[in-house]
Order: structure tokens, then C-alpha cells, then sequence
């Protein structure tokens, strides 16, 4: 078979099983990967940082022996610290950072046996469910209809993975940012629970231990390999995460266990959602009653707008946190095009809440965790869209507006496209999004599953079952690789 069709046949791990086995070898791959780049990077603005000689270099010193040994692979340019990958943190006021060790997470994406190569794009400070930088010289689009985002802030990542350029890509999720491009670009992807997946030795937690890494990918199998090879505590994280049972590849082995599942076709506040979105849970939830579980219509008792209100205030603080240990280290004062109209509004924001606000707007999170708790003591799962509507429009949600408040909390802004996701970084609970659904037009929407603090492997195996149940592997966006005859 041709290395194109390996390609596309393959998920990550196939993949590494021809390297391992001698059918491909790594340097094929990664040649096909960059052929890739360049045939459709121009159209999606999706790849950046390409250092196709540091891949080189791993692939002639020896890859290590691993689960992902010899697939080309691509990191969030945002987060995952990496000696050999500069990053620009989706931001002209960090352009071109380098860093002088590497992040817990990269060194165990290394020792898995992944050739990386370079990074993807992601919206200024990862704020937003678009990824439209202009540190990249416009937006990145959606492989599925170039006038659609691919979402945000993992949108590079998302674009790349849908787009056939890697088979993987890492992303992270700190309101949604890996589910939202899973959901808009026709993808796998899954936010496990909080502090499963190291975070140093860079920062102790992200925006308030809402943040984590994550991965975009075309089967749940690549996810729980690669969940796999990175999941632990590093070395001196400030708290862990219940230990798993077993694996996430463990998992994915078949258990018909009868789940309770409750499901919402609208908003967790109550408001309708577009039609497409509250059809692709209905359709769900069919399927799930077909394979043997019971699905009852149900909506948490928790205070959803509230929470995203202290949401706002803690990424608006970590926001200001960034860009003035920026403008310390460069010891010289903001320029007007330094950061964009949404940084802006943000660190604005910031200037006007006081430590105890602050810590008010905490306390509101860990509240909201306890009240999503308690819905699971009587449900195994809950079922929703991942998003209130199909992927936006480019310029919808870019960055230029000031009102920072008004981008995340206004009318048909953020949380009113975004309702569901944030919730479950606020409880730290695993999710996940599933690609189940496309419109009349053609355009991805994914179904959203979330389950109890810790039961990451409950979930990783449901999504399994759904994936046999209803296969989307082979489902490719117009715009795709052509080789050349």
C-alpha cells in the first residue's frame, strides 16, 4: 500500500505498529506528514514553528522504543514547554519563546516515540472558542468549510488532525479548548480528570486547576494511549488525581455494564439550543437505549451562570498574570499592538478585582464541583451537545473587541455558543466529545458525555462503545490531501 493510504488507513497507534514491525519507517512518515503541511497549510493556517530538523535529528539518534514509536506529531503552541520548540503562545507579546528545560508532559510524549515537528495555532493566551491570532497573520479555518472556525483554543490542533496532516496532535482544555475542536472539526476528544496529567514544572495548575492537556485525535484508542503515556503526577505537583483502576487502553475492553445516563437537549441553565445540536443528542440517546443503558431527561441543580461568572474573573487574573511577567522579563512598557482587544479587556478586568474576589470567585468553582458531585450520585453519565450551535463563522468570536466581559458572558457571545463545557474544568470532572453528528450541510457537531470526579475510564470506555457503535473514522472534510500522480 502506498505511505498516503497508510496514512489515511491508520490511526497513531497502526501507525507505530508498521514502524515497529518494519513495514514503514519513521522518516516515511514524517515526509508524508510535511507533504502534508504544504499542501494544505495555506488554506487552514493551522501549523507553525516547524522544525523538521529537530524531528530529523530524533528519528537518525534513535526514537525510543515506545506506544507512538516513529508518528509524526504536533504540539499546542501554547504550554507544553519544549527546548527544541520555540513558542509564541498564540501572542505577538511572546513571540518566539524559548525555554530552558522541558515540561513534564513533552519529555513523556518524547519517551512514548513521537516525532515532532512543530506547533499549532491557538487564540492569544488560549482565551476563547475560536483560534483567529494575529500572531499568525490571520484565522485558522475549518477543514470541513473554510469559512467556519475549527474552534478554539486547540483550533490548530483540531484543523491539523481533521485535515489529515497528523493522526494526533496535542491540545489542553481549560474551558473546553480540546471538546470544542473535537466538536467543530469532526474529531475524539477527551478532557480527563483534573490533575491526571502533569502540569510542571512550568506553573503548579492552570487558571486555578481548570486547566489541563489533552489530545485531538481520529479514534479513541490513540487518546487512551496516549492518556496513557502521559497521565501521573510530576514531581512536586501540588495535588493528584485518583489513581486509575487500570489503564485508559485497558478500558477500551468491552464491558455491557447497564449505565444510568441522564441527558438535557438544552442549555444547563435551560435555554434552547440550535436544532442540529439538540437533534444530535436525541439521536444519542437512542442509541445508547439500544445498547442496554437507561437515559432519563435530567439537568444538574447547580448554578451554571454563576460559575461562569467566576470563570471570567480567574482567566481574566491568569491573563494578567501572564502578560505582566511578560512585560517584567522585557523590562519595558506595553506597546499597543503587543496584545490584542480581548487581552486587553481582560487584564482591564483584572485591575478591577481585589484578592478577595479573586478568592471568592474560587470558592464559587469549588462549590459548583460539589453540586455537579452530587447529580452523579444518581447518574453514571451525563449526555448533552458539546456545543449550543454547529462552528461559528470566522470573525464571529475574534479578538478584537475590548469588553472582555461582554465576549465571554454577553448575548450570543461565548457561554451562549459554549454552555456546556466549562462546567466540567470547573468540577474537574472527565468529558468528552464525540464526533456522532453532521448537519444537512455537511458541517461536524459533537455529542458531549461527562462523567463522576475520577471515573475516567468509565467514560474512555463508553466513548469505545459508541465508536463501534456508530464508526466515523473513514468520515474526511472536503478539503483534504491529494497526492501528487
Amino acid at each position: 500500500m502506498d505511505i498516503d493510504k497508510l496514512y489515511e488507513t491508520y490511526d497513531a497507534v497502526g501507525l507505530a505498529e508498521l514502524v515497529n514491525s518494519g513495514q514503514v519507517k519513521a522518516d516515511e512518515l514524517l515526509d508524508e506528514a510535511l507533504r502534508r503541511v504544504d499542501a494544505l497549510n495555506s488554506d487552514l493556517n493551522a501549523v507553525t514553528m516547524l522544525r523538521e530538523e529537530v524531528a530529523r535529528k530524533s528519528i537518525i539518534d534513535g526514537l525510543p522504543q515506545g506506544p507512538l514509536t516513529g508518528v509524526p506529531f504536533l504540539l499546542k503552541d501554547l504550554g507544553a514547554e519544549a527546548v527544541d520548540f520555540p513558542s509564541n503562545n498564540g501572542s505577538r507579546l511572546f513571540a518566539d519563546t524559548h525555554y530552558a528545560r522541558d515540561s513534564a508532559i513533552y519529555a513523556r510524549l518524547k519517551a512514548a516515540g513521537l516525532v515532532t515537528f512543530g506547533r499549532t495555532t491557538s487564540p492569544e493566551g488560549g482565551v476563547g472558542p475560536v483560534t483567529e491570532s494575529a500572531v499568525y497573520g490571520g484565522p485558522t479555518r475549518n477543514p470541513w468549510n473554510l469559512d467556519r472556525t475549527p474552534g478554539g483554543s486547540s483550533g490548530g490542533a483540531g484543523a491539523a488532525v481533521s485535515a489529515g496532516i497528523v493522526p494526533a496532535a496535542h491540545g489542553s482544555d481549560g474551558g473546553g479548548s480540546v471538546r470544542i475542536p473535537a466538536s467543530s472539526c469532526g474529531l475524539f476528544g477527551f478532557k480527563a480528570t483534573r490533575a491526571r496529567l502533569p502540569d510542571g514544572p512550568y506553573v503548579g495548575e492552570g487558571w486555578a486547576g481548570m486547566a489541563i492537556d489533552g489530545f485531538l485525535t481520529r479514534s479513541v484508542r490513540d487518546t487512551a494511549v496516549l492518556l496513557d503515556a502521559t497521565q501521573g503526577a510530576d514531581l512536586g505537583a501540588p495535588y493528584v488525581a485518583p489513581p486509575l483502576q487500570a489503564s485508559f487502553r485497558q478500558a477500551l475492553d468491552r464491558n455491557d455494564k447497564r449505565l444510568r445516563i441522564g441527558f438535557a437537549t438544552t442549555s444547563l441553565t435551560g435555554e434552547a439550543i440550535d436544532p442540529e445540536c439538540r437533534i444530535a443528542v436525541e439521536h444519542t440517546a437512542r442509541l445508547l437505549e439500544s445498547m442496554g443503558h437507561d437515559l432519563v431527561e435530567a439537568l444538574p441543580q447547580a448554578d451554571t451562570a454563576g460559575m461562569m461568572a467566576a470563570w471570567t474573573k480567574i482567566v481574566a487574573c491568569g491573563t494578567a498574570l501572564s502578560v505582566d511577567g511578560a512585560i517584567r522579563k522585557r523590562g519595558r512598557p506595553l506597546a499597543a499592538d503587543d496584545i490584542e482587544g480581548i487581552a486587553r479587556g481582560a487584564v482591564a478586568y483584572a485591575r478591577t478585582i481585589s484578592g478577595s474576589d479573586y478568592l471568592e470567585a474560587i470558592n464559587k468553582v469549588h462549590a459548583y464541583g460539589r453540586e455537579m458531585a452530587a447529580f452523579f450520585d444518581g447518574y453514571d453519565v451525563l449526555l448533552t451537545a458539546t456545543l449550543a450551535e454547529p462552528p461559528a463563522k470566522i470573525g464571529r468570536f475574534d479578538h478584537k473587541p475590548e469588553d472582555y466581559v461582554d465576549y465571554r458572558m454577553g448575548p450570543g457571545r461565548v457561554f451562549a455558543y459554549s454552555p456546556f463545557t466549562a462546567a466540567f474544568n470547573a468540577s474537574g470532572q472527565p468529558a468528552a466529545s464525540l464526533p456522532l453528528h453532521w448537519t444537512h450541510d455537511g458541517l461536524p457537531v459533537g455529542i458531549h458525555l461527562a462523567a463522576a470526579f475520577g471515573n475516567d475510564e468509565l467514560l474512555m470506555g463508553l466513548c469505545a462503545r459508541l465508536e463501534e457503535a456508530q464508526p466515523w473514522f473513514d468520515r474526511r472534510p472536503p478539503l483534504r490531501y491529494t497526492p501528487r500522480s
